[in-house]
């Protein structure tokens, strides 16, 4: 029945399924003795129904090979006795034969059950994967290993269905890490977090300090019954990651290292200056003010440009060089700033090797990282050294020991805070990045860059694992292991003096920062250092027991967690010598602060599972949890789960099915957990006092002294917020493991989120607390397809990853449901609420009748090329009404900005040595509002406007010296353009988007051509990342990269990389 699959699978499901997947090892049998010479090797390849048809037979080592037609048949040139033919086809344990002479030859090929045996990391132990009844992915090495990113973070993006990655404010920053969740937001609690727990090795860490090629696998555990047995820090989710470690044999030397080019990626273009001088004339015009820029100036822009003068400012009356209005430059301020194609390079190298008794694997990497600012240092650097060591004391004891080691080093200019990406649009192509002298010009901020300080930052990280093994009876096994973690963040931030010069080359003091915090020639030094250290105890025991095909499997445990930091800071001003920038070296009273916390979690935990047959599974898991955060009663929780799962496909009534099917597992799971992650700090429950240094209103000996503030009030019943899922999933597996896949449905209710404190009346003198009072329910799926086969000489893959996820907000205390309060009962979570957009006006005509029966409550002097409002209540006027849910006025929910329908692509190939892949990732399904400068160009006044190639397409009437645009995007410009941006369905964005984050192509050398040089594989590769994406979103912004601390797409932005690399194994 397999064989006879075989050929329909390969025309129909490689059509319907162009999903990837992973390449399962294949055993390898001991070779068979074949006893007669000749140079042509002729056979047939069968399994047990039969001829197997593109079969892969080859000669080992070479390129040198063929494949078996529709009889299984296949002749082979060129062999010499002593060759190892190596016979493989998917799903078959791929066989060797020593060629010794005899021909034709006949081999039966048996089918590879290792998938059957695939063991998954889960909590405190293993299992095979068929017998999961939890939500869990896993990942492997070849996929983090495959792509030369900088984190790995990066490498998980669009991998895994429901672990999803989004870019925070801190943009593309060398050392800025992504918000990850799993299965979206888990909380709105005020001051509450839903990150996943990490376990590196077993103890919490942070994922990118882990170097990608020392990772064997990653599982991310998605559902209460796979996560429960971590406890309140599981509650929405764990990602285990497993680091490589010896295996028993020959010493084993492996090296990979790539040099990569990075490009800023879709940064905005800025209008020429004078279509730039023109527009903002324009919107001045329209806001009834004067001109920006004056004839002679225009004049002075077009001259410049045809190369009339070269003179690109002029002074004014303080000798001061003219910029903005009155310089004549042409400069595209993002291409300024932001430099093409830096260079980077990456180093790994690894020792591992060992004997039965004793394992062993040292590996070390280096990444020397350059940023895109072209102004300043922008550098990152990283360094990994790690060791792990296995040892068999005796018969009953097992010693692992593992030592991690990481530093980062990030070094910055101290100007380059979200500020600096703001100021990047305002600065007007007009001005000149040189004066006519050649110094960098004043206000535009490239001297801080360069000159006025950089901010170093170094992070290290410390772990040491010890845990013993005991087996003293066979199937009990108990563990015990301790673990330690340090990590320091030492920073140091300078604040130089600045200089600019003026017309005669004379340099005067400049402000650091427009003199918002420092006047003219000011300085400071800061320094902070901060540690952390955090200790964990695992002990627990498990037993299984077989008894007449019913496995009985018990593990209990004890869990215990301490957390310890300190912080010190520093402070001083006016600095003797910009050379040696230490606090030492400040005249000033220099300040001081620091302090000290301690958080600590312990739990006891216990398992039971129970497998008959691999036919029937149940899974029974349960914590008792406490934590620090906590006080009295509400210290400690009981949070227990269960799991259950029927294979379908070991059922005897399957019948012949069981040929096509190895796998059709369907589960279902229920579970809670409690979440500690529900304040600000880790001491809730005590009362700060609130004191300020020189705050009081009054002087006292001409001082004005110390003042503290009444503490507000502390809760004593503060508790965990209750985590409950629900899953339902079906995995299957069929024509022998080359179609392979999941999907899981899920509900998941956060019950007791901190909400805002009760309206009490003021006369209580203090702000009251916040409490338990609201709830929230999620909801998705996850679906997740792979599929692997060969056609001859090619073998392919593809699989693919789809999740979503959305949230309903199902209590919260908003009793009047009003719209200026963040949230209400019965509100989808990220919704929009705007007004509808009826188009833009082009007559005045067809405004006035438009306002006639729609007269908006804001703005006036309504003309052509403004917006037209929807009155949807029909009173005639477009308001907010009550400006409530019940009452919004005109308002109506006109998108949501979650993210829904993530996913991901990819798509391998690999012949004869070459191979290839290609990875998509993206979002189906987003609705976005942007607004601000960057998307509206002219806005709030000349210094908060912009002007980029997009902005040019503004409505502009028939007598418009600009040129008609009557079909025009943005309403017509101006400087007082508010009436036309209010939040409203015709400018909601459409996000969604597809991108290439890899595409790759790589060719391993063959064996007769490096085994004389020791090596036993060399892979030469090229390799691209976010060289291509597909977006409907205005094309001034990244879709990836939509926030930004002081506005709409003001950050630093992602990177596109083209990589070339080496791998070689020894």
């Amino acid at each position: 029945m397999l064989k006879k699959m075989q050929t329909v699978g390969v025309l129909l499901l490689s059509l319907a399924f162009s999903y990837g997947g992973q390449l399962h090892a294949m055993e390898v049998s001991a070779a068979t003795t074949i006893t007669q010479q000749t140079d042509k090797l002729t056979g047939t390849i069968e399994d047990e129904f039969g001829p197997v048809t593109g079969a892969s037979v080859v000669v080992k080592g070479t390129t040198n090979g063929t494949v078996t037609d529709m009889n299984g048949n296949f002749e082979l040139s060129h062999v010499k006795k002593g060759d190892l033919i190596q016979i493989s086809f998917i799903g078959y344990v791929t066989q060797e034969v020593k060629y010794t002479g005899q021909s034709p030859i006949k081999i039966v090929l048996k089918e590879d059950t290792q998938t059957l045996d695939e063991v998954v990391v889960v909590g405190f132990g293993t299992q095979k994967k068929v017998n999961l009844t939890g939500s869990v992915s896993m990942v492997d090495a070849e996929v983090l290993e495959s792509r030369p990113v900088q984190n790995v973070s990066q490498a998980l993006q669009g991998v895994v269905p429901g672990l999803n990655f989004s870019v925070n404010s801190g943009g593309g920053t060398l050392d800025n890490e992504m918000n990850f969740n799993i299965r979206g937001a888990g909380t709105i609690g005020d001051g509450s977090g839903s990150k996943p727990l990490v376990l590196i090795d077993g103890i919490e860490g942070n994922m990118n300090t882990v170097n990608p090629n020392d990772i064997e696998s990653v599982s991310v555990l998605k559902d209460a019954a796979a996560s429960s047995i971590y406890g309140s820090r599981a509650s929405f989710g764990v990602i285990l990651i497993k680091t490589k470690g010896g295996k028993a044999g020959k010493t084993n030397v492996s090296y990979s290292g790539n040099v990569r080019f990075t490009d800023a990626l879709q940064i905005p273009e800025m209008m020429d200056s004078y279509q730039f001088a023109q527009y903002f004339n324009a919107a001045a015009a329209n806001a009834g003010q004067s001109p920006v820029f004056s004839a002679d100036v225009m004049q002075r822009i077009q001259d410049y440009q045809a190369g009339k003068i070269t003179t690109v400012s002029t002074p004014n009356s303080q000798n001061k060089w003219e910029m903005y209005s009155g310089a004549n430059a042409n400069t595209d301020w993002f291409a300024e700033v932001y430099r093409n194609w830096a260079p980077s390079h990456e180093h790994n190298l690894s020792v591992s090797g060992g004997t039965e008794k004793l394992t062993y694997r040292v590996s070390g990497s280096f990444l020397d990282q350059n940023g895109l600012i072209r102004h300043g240092s922008d550098n990152f650097q990283r360094y990994t050294l790690d060791a792990k060591i296995t040892a068999q004391l005796a018969k009953w004891v097992t010693l692992n020991y593992t030592s991690k080691w990481t530093r980062e080093d990030y070094d910055r200019p101290t100007y380059m805070t979200g500020l600096f990406f703001h100021n990047i649009a305002r600065r007007w192509p007009t001005c000149p990045v040189y004066d006519d002298n050649g110094h960098l010009t004043e206000g535009m901020e490239l001297t801080q860059m360069e000159e006025g300080g950089v901010q170093t930052q170094q992070k290290n990280y410390y772990t040491q694992q010890m845990g013993l093994r005991f087996e003293p009876i066979k199937d009990w096994t108990i563990n015990i292991d301790g673990n330690m973690r340090t990590h320091t963040n030492n920073q140091h931030w300078a604040v130089l003096p600045v200089y600019a010069y003026d017309a005669n080359n004379q340099p005067y003091a400049i402000s650091w920062d427009g003199g918002a915090s420092y006047s003219p020639g000011a300085s400071r030094i800061s320094e902070s250092r901060y540690t952390e250290d955090y200790f964990t105890t695992n002990i627990y025991t498990d037993y299984q027991k077989t008894i007449n095909d019913h496995f009985f499997k018990v593990m209990v445990g004890f869990n215990a967690e301490l957390t310890r930091t300190d912080n010190l800071y520093g402070q001083g001003d006016k600095i003797i010598s910009p050379e040696v920038p230490t606090i030492n070296q400040t005249t000033s009273e220099q300040k001081v602060g620091g302090g000290k916390a301690e958080n600590s979690v312990a739990g006891f935990f216990g398992r039971i599972n129970y497998n008959y047959k691999d036919r029937y599974m149940v899974e029974l898991n349960g914590r008792y949890d406490g934590s620090s955060r906590f006080i009295g009663d509400q210290r400690w929780g009981f949070f227990p789960s269960v799991s259950a799962g029927w294979n379908i496909a070991r059922e005897e009534f399957f019948g012949s099915l069981s040929d096509i099917f190895s796998t059709l597992k369907v589960r279902g799971s229920w579970g809670q957990l409690g979440n500690t992650d529900t304040n600000d700090a880790w001491y809730p429950f005590y009362q700060t006092m609130p004191v300020g240094t020189a705050n009081g209103r009054w002087l006292v000996n001409g001082l004005k002294p110390n003042v503290a503030g009444l503490p507000s009030i502390v809760s004593s019943l503060k508790t965990w917020e209750t985590v409950e899922t629900w899953d339902v999933g079906l995995d299957w597996s069929l024509l022998n493991n080359r179609l392979t896949g999941s999907f899981d449905y899920f509900t998941r209710y956060t019950y007791d989120m901190i909400g805002p404190a009760p309206e009490l009346p003021s006369v209580l003198g203090t702000t009251p607390p916040k409490i338990n009072n609201s709830d929230m329910k999620s909801y998705g799926f996850e679906l997740e397809l792979s599929w692997r086969d060969r056609i001859g000489d090619v073998s392919y893959g593809a699989k693919f990853v789809l999740s979503d996820a959305r949230q309903k907000i199902t209590r919260y205390p908003n009793e009047s449901r009003s719209l200026d309060i963040a949230h209400y009962s019965g509100k989808m979570l990220n919704e929009i609420w705007g007004y509808t957009t009826v188009g833009i006006a082009q007559t005045q005509e067809q405004m006035d009748a438009h306002l006639a029966n729609n007269k908006p409550s804001w703005g006036s002097s309504w003309s052509p090329g403004d917006v037209m409002y929807k009155d949807l209540n029909g009173d005639g006027v477009v308001n907010t009404g009550g400006n409530t849910v019940d009452n919004p006025g005109d308002r109506s929910i006109i998108g949501n900005s979650t993210p829904r329908y993530n996913f991901g692509l990819t798509l391998d190939a690999a012949w004869k040595g070459f191979d290839f892949s290609v990875f998509f990732q993206g979002i189906g399904k987003r609705d976005y509002w942007l607004d601000g400068p960057y998307f509206w160009g002219a806005n709030g006044g000349m210094w908060q406007s912009a002007g980029f190639k997009e902005h040019w397409d503004f409505w502009r009437g028939e007598n418009d010296p600009l040129g008609a645009n009557l079909n025009a995007y943005y309403p017509r410009a101006s400087f007082d353009g508010g009436k036309n941006q209010q939040r409203q369905s015709g400018y909601l964005q459409n996000a969604a988007y597809i991108r290439m984050k890899n595409i790759q192509l790589g060719y391993t050398l063959p064996q007769q051509w490096i085994s004389k040089a020791g090596m036993s594989s060399v892979r030469l590769y090229i390799s691209g990342d976010n060289l291509l994406t597909i977006s409907d979103i205005t094309g001034v912004f990244d879709p990836e990269t939509l926030g930004g601390d002081w506005g709409d797409g003001k950050l630093y932005p992602l990177c596109k990389t083209i990589s070339v690399g080496l791998n070689v194994n020894f």
